[in-house]
């Protein structure tokens, strides 16, 4: 009885929130004013004018050696800020974690401070930081920077958290040191994971690198915007090509480290 009774329950928490779900959407076309038929529509006209403009010619071809340029250093940036975050992170998350932190106060700062960062959008960060260093590439830099140490800092405290506390005991009873127990036990067992989390950051780095560059007017993102809106399709649409075939590269170099890793 008591399990029909659970049973009964669930399904009827299932029914409210798909009517809560349901109330929620359509009283936001209303309030919005949102014309549901002529939104569907529109995605067929999208992908025939896509087929008809939106596709590299012979004269887009001719800017490929200063998309690359762009592209190239779009990549480097993302790089560079993800595994400079990274180190900043593992030092944090070595006084965030429960298992290794050196105090309470410390615990709560390192946590405060990787909340903190991880919450603000990473749009949110270029445009505070162009207010104090204009449209440049440090801002680029410093917006991916911040957006990894929160990201990662929060990544590696979950991890080094998850360490197995037999190890970690097993060598303060040897009477090892603080830093004898990181080295020997804690890095070690996180290293593996860690660096899955920060392949998977530089993935997710260089497709936010895109967007960021239509702000800070840097890298491959000012490329494709200022083609877009000088209405170079063609070349537009070759900066798409060569931004998919760059993830797709680099996604399958870090599904191969990581399997070889893990």
């Amino acid at each position: 009885m008591q399990q029909a009774d659970i049973f009964i329950k669930r399904r009827n928490d299932r029914w409210i929130f798909f009517a809560v779900l349901a109330v929620l959407t359509v009283g936001s076309i209303i309030i919005t004013q949102y014309d549901v038929l002529k939104g569907f529509t529109s995605i067929v006209k999208a992908f025939v004018w896509g087929i008809s403009n939106f596709y590299p010619d012979i004269e887009s071809m001719a800017k490929l050696p200063d998309i690359l340029l762009k592209l190239r250093e779009t990549v480097l940036m993302s790089i560079a800020s993800t595994t400079v975050a990274a180190v900043f992170a593992i030092l944090l998350a070595l006084m965030g974690s429960r298992t290794t932190r050196m105090s309470r106060f410390f615990s709560v700062m390192a946590r405060g401070i990787a909340s903190l960062f991880r919450n603000i959008p990473l749009v949110a960060w270029a445009m505070v930081l162009m207010l104090a260093f204009s449209q440049s590439p440090l801002t680029g830099y410093l917006a991916l920077f911040f957006g990894s140490l929160g990201f990662l800092t929060r990544s590696f405290i979950e991890t080094i958290d998850e360490v197995s506390h037999d190890a970690v005991e097993a060598l303060e009873a040897t009477g090892a040191g603080y830093f004898h127990v990181i080295f020997q036990a804690v890095l070690p067992s996180s290293l593996p994971q860690m660096i899955s989390w920060l392949l998977f950051m530089i993935d997710t780095n260089i497709r936010d690198a895109t967007l960021v560059g239509f702000l800070t007017g840097t890298g491959i993102g000012f490329s494709f915007d200022l083609y877009y809106k000088s209405m170079n399709f063609h070349a537009a649409s070759l900066v798409v090509m060569l931004i998919v075939i760059t993830i797709i590269i680099i996604e399958t170099a870090s599904n191969m480290i990581r399997r070889n890793m893990m």
